[in-house]
């Protein structure tokens, strides 16, 4: 049975936003965590991870355009410059040292800027620092449960919102994405290095969560792994990212990011059981969050 540590209403289920930590870049404060109507790039990054990968990912953009762009303005030079008409005596040259030594040197030359940072981003994403807190995710047909193994041990579920569910929290004036608020978020400290220990009970699923840039498989009789370390407090959102079946598109992956005051009142909440105060903490830090995105909305505004 799916177990719901907040209680059985969804009036526990709190979806976040940025607080004062992402008050330094207030234009882009209510974009964090979550897919954005006509996004054409990556979500904003929320860890260094995600910031490397966002900057390769730029890196790489830019030389594909600048590659497409060189060889468009080519074809359309030898199109005119050597059609039959304005070139009626075709050359009959086999050999040009310079141009066969240039377009050998200069591929290796853009697969050398390319291998650099991407070299340099490996490392960063698979040398795992040593972790200040460690979670284990299980991916399930269809929801994930995530236990807290180095902080009492305690376990929950986290399910999609149903419309209805999600209502209520409007209503309340909490955001609560469609099918990316749960009802029971993972809860992490911000600025900690999080080690996720990942596996599933039935089929292969992935835990991925694009704002921290980190995505690995949940594998049954496995157990794979990834970090990160959140710089932004509010509530992130990612996916399963293996097809899993029929609901595969409806068991998503909420984190909310907390100061460490926060986060050690609640694990102690959790580790006593006493899931009442759990949800009050985490129900004054959503009020929280929601007053501060209300105000950055109005700012920019």
């Amino acid at each position: 049975m799916v177990k719901r540590w907040l209680g059985v209403t969804s009036s526990t289920v709190l979806a976040g936003i940025i607080t004062a930590a992402a008050f330094a870049a207030p234009a882009a404060a209510a974009t964090y965590g979550q897919p954005q109507e006509w996004q054409l790039g990556l979500q904003l990054p929320a860890s260094q991870v995600a910031h490397d990968i966002g900057s390769f990912y730029d890196l790489v953009t830019y030389i594909i355009m600048a590659i497409t762009v060189f060889v468009l303005a080519l074809m359309v030079y030898v199109v005119f410059r050597f059609n039959e008409k304005s070139n009626p005596t075709p050359s009959r040259t086999t050999h040009h040292a310079l141009l066969e030594v240039a377009w050998t040197v200069v591929p290796i030359i853009i697969l050398v800027a390319i291998a650099v940072p991407s070299f340099k981003l490996l490392n960063l994403q698979y040398a795992y620092p040593k972790a200040d807190l460690t979670i284990k995710a299980t991916g399930y047909q269809w929801y994930w449960s995530h236990e807290y193994p180095d902080s009492g041990g305690f376990t929950f579920d986290s399910v999609m919102l149903l419309d209805d569910e999600r209502k209520e929290l409007i209503d309340a004036g909490i955001p609560a994405r469609r099918n990316l608020a749960v009802d029971n978020e993972v809860i992490v400290p911000v600025n900690k290095v999080v080690h996720v220990l990942v596996t599933a009970q039935d089929v292969i699923h992935a835990w991925a969560m694009p704002s921290f840039g980190t995505k690995t498989d949940a594998v049954p009789g496995r157990v794979t792994a990834t970090w990160f370390k959140p710089t932004v407090e509010g509530v992130f959102y990612g996916q399963c990212s293996e097809l899993c079946g029929k609901d595969h598109a409806f068991m998503p992956i909420a984190i909310r990011v907390v100061n460490e005051q926060t986060f050690n009142a609640w694990a102690e909440a959790m580790q006593a059981s006493d899931t009442k105060k759990a949800r009050e903490i985490i129900r004054a830090v959503a009020v929280e969050q929601a007053k501060a995105k209300q105000n950055v909305a109005a700012v920019q505004n």
